[in-house]
C-alpha cells in the first residue's frame, strides 16, 4: 500500500509542477490581467495577475499579453469588459518601458 501511494506521488508531482508556472514567469501570448498599469514605473514590473473571477469583479482592468521573445508586451485596457484603449511597449534592458505603437 505505501509502495503504491509513493509511487503515486512521484508520477502526479513532477506533472502537477510542470503545469504551473513559476511565480514570477508569465508565459509569452497568453493574456494576464492586472488592477493596474503604469508604463513609466522603473524598472517596471507587472504585479500580480488577477484571476478570471477577480477580472470580472472590476470596473477596469489591464490584459497584459508578452510576446515570445518576452521583449514586447501588448497592453488592452478595459472599462466594463470594453476595450478603451491600449498600446504597444518594448521592455528594454534596465527595465523601463519604451511605447513602440498602439
Amino acid at each position: 500500500m505505501f509502495r503504491g501511494v509513493a509511487l503515486f506521488c512521484l508520477l502526479v508531482l513532477p506533472a502537477s509542477a510542470a503545469a504551473a508556472s513559476p511565480e514570477g514567469q508569465l508565459m509569452p501570448d497568453t493574456p494576464y490581467y492586472f488592477d493596474s498599469f503604469d508604463s513609466g514605473q522603473r524598472p517596471w514590473a507587472p504585479g500580480q495577475h488577477l484571476n478570471i473571477e477577480e477580472v470580472f469583479k472590476n470596473y477596469q482592468y489591464y490584459e497584459i499579453v508578452f510576446d515570445r521573445g518576452g521583449d514586447v508586451i501588448t497592453v488592452n485596457h478595459y472599462i466594463r469588459g470594453s476595450r478603451a484603449g491600449g498600446g504597444k511597449y518594448r521592455v528594454l534592458p534596465d527595465g523601463s518601458l519604451q511605447e513602440i505603437g498602439r
